[in-house]
């Protein structure tokens, strides 16, 4: 009876006791890198086979690119995720340039959908209070 029912607006769920967004936005931050580098490699197949490169191809590619590698850097705003998404809006967009463009971009797209099931698991698991960080020590 030692115990007081929790008072309103308080949760019967305790916090994780470690952070686990930080992981999360780790692996949203590998995700960018790794999308970038692919866009990047796909610079030499789109001036063989696509009818050589542009100026203007090279620009929106490398720019592309060096924004997701910025991108990565900032997973920690709360931002961010919107920020993956328009990224990736860019990345179809760039069927214009080439077919492998759209390729790499429904690639990521899955990638970014599971991603996001993912991100929701955490939170729902984290609202039950299901984390192994949230476990109550001593209950069996």
């Amino acid at each position: 009876m030692s115990e007081q029912a929790p008072q309103s607006g308080e949760s019967s769920v305790p916090p994780p006791a470690t952070d686990p967004w930080k992981g999360f936005r780790g692996v949203m931050a590998g995700a960018l890198v790794l999308e970038a580098i692919t866009v990047l490699l796909a610079l030499p197949v789109v001036g063989a086979v696509g009818g050589g490169l542009k100026w203007w191809s090279v620009t929106y590619l490398v720019g592309l690119g060096v924004l997701m590698f910025l991108g990565a850097g900032l997973q920690g705003r709360s931002w961010a995720l919107s920020f993956n998404l328009g990224l990736q809006v860019l990345v179809l967009l760039g069927a214009f340039i080439h077919l492998s463009i759209l390729i790499i971009g429904i690639v990521f797209l899955a990638v970014w959908a599971f991603i996001l099931i993912l991100r929701a698991d955490v939170k729902k698991r984290m609202d039950q209070g299901l984390l192994p960080s949230q476990r109550v020590q001593g209950s069996a």
